[in-house]
């Protein structure tokens, strides 16, 4: 019984012990982080080289559509002249057909082709019987044009209808062959870009993070963030500690769970009541109050957290809260309204913890920015659903 106590005992100690570590962090010098910024940026340049040359192509894709479906409009245009055309040789095929059997009827009786025999020899000369002849065998002539004609017609209209059906439908393979193409191009642009700022906005971060910790006079060999942390708390503009961490809306539910890098950087929540306020995790200085690129209203706050210091991330708000960048806040600070705005299929609040920011004074890229994330439930009790933060 003593044993198993004792096991209890190391095991409740390795936990709290585990909670207790500092949270890890991307630590690097001046030196080697303007390496890391110069490397990024030619990474980044490279990307908006590709997404332009996409979009040029999807320009150049764009005429070529442009200029088939003015084709197939030319087409459809043909295709109902040529049905109006058709309307008329039908008529012209009545028309034909009723005289031919006008002729046949008043020239037969009802015992067939007898009729033309009876008229030729029933005449009572011989040049009677030859006018007589002559006129069935015009009878006769003429039916067998009327027939030939409205045969040739038929078959002529009907290979003109076939060739314009077949060309158009050429054409229009040749369109979604096309847009195919185009979307292929612009998913490539699309994983470019894609759960990213705008590469414009990383490479200005990026450089404006070198110049930010030179001008705090850090080391050559010193570590940036902790560079920061000293300078931060010689002169007066410390972060309170972290005193605990909290859920950061009163109740609620988690919707999807973290990933990490290559995936979904935090957690979701929601809740019954889809306006409800957000909150902090802990007391912290608000560090950016922006838009993502997709329009999320987003809210980013550094915390103090064991002499590091950490970022927890918000988003989707319908409406930030009174705060502003700068600001001390507690963890009973209201930073929003839980919202959908964004990227978002419903309204919730997305959060994400990680060791650095890549904004600038942040300490690192936006791609180092992915790898320092940690699951938010590591330092924030999260069961299946709560009613108390």
């Amino acid at each position: 019984m003593k044993t198993k106590k004792v096991s209890i005992f190391v095991l409740i100690l390795v936990m709290v012990s585990t909670l207790l570590l500092p949270v890890e962090t991307s630590a690097k010098t001046i030196s080697e982080f303007e390496t890391e910024v110069a490397n990024y940026t030619r990474q980044l340049e490279e990307k908006q080289a590709r997404i332009a040359k996409n979009d040029e192509e999807v320009a150049e894709i764009k005429k070529k559509i442009a200029a088939i479906e003015e084709k197939i409009e030319a087409a459809e245009n043909e295709i109902r002249e040529l049905q109006n055309e058709i309307d008329e040789s039908n008529k012209e095929i009545e028309k034909k057909t009723e005289e031919s059997k006008r002729i046949m009827e008043y020239y037969q009786v009802s015992n067939g082709e007898n009729a033309y025999l009876e008229y030729a020899f029933g005449a009572k000369t011989i040049t009677d019987m030859i006018y007589r002849l002559s006129v069935v065998e015009q009878l006769t002539d003429y039916n067998r044009q009327v027939m030939q004609e409205l045969d040739e017609l038929i078959k002529r209209n009907e290979q003109k209808q076939a060739e314009l059906s077949s060309k158009k439908q050429e054409l229009r393979k040749m369109e979604e062959e096309l847009e195919a193409e185009k979307e292929r191009i612009n998913a490539d642009s699309r994983s470019v870009r894609e759960t990213m700022p705008a590469l414009e906005d990383q490479i200005r971060a990026a450089k404006n993070n070198v110049s930010y910790y030179k001008s705090l006079g850090c080391g050559a060999t010193e570590d940036i963030q902790q560079c920061q942390y000293r300078v931060n708390q010689s002169t007066g503009g410390s972060i309170p500690s972290t005193n605990g961490f909290f859920r950061p809306i009163q109740y609620g539910y988690l919707t999807q769970g973290y990933s990490g890098y290559g995936g979904h950087l935090g957690i979701d929540m929601s809740s019954s009541n889809k306006s409800i306020d957000v909150y902090p995790i802990a007391s912290g200085q608000v560090w950016k109050v922006y838009y993502d690129v997709y329009g999320a209203l987003c809210v980013k706050i550094r915390h103090n957290y064991n002499g590091s210091y950490i970022y927890s991330t918000y988003c989707h708000f319908r409406a930030f809260g009174s705060i502003r960048e700068g600001e001390i806040i507690s963890p009973y600070t209201k930073i929003g309204v839980m919202g959908s705005t964004g990227w978002s299929t419903g309204p919730h609040v997305h959060l994400e913890i990680t060791t650095c920011d890549w904004h600038s004074g942040g300490g690192c890229t936006w791609a180092t920015y992915q790898r320092s994330s940690i699951n938010p439930t590591r330092l924030v009790n999260f069961p299946g659903s709560w009613n108390n933060r």
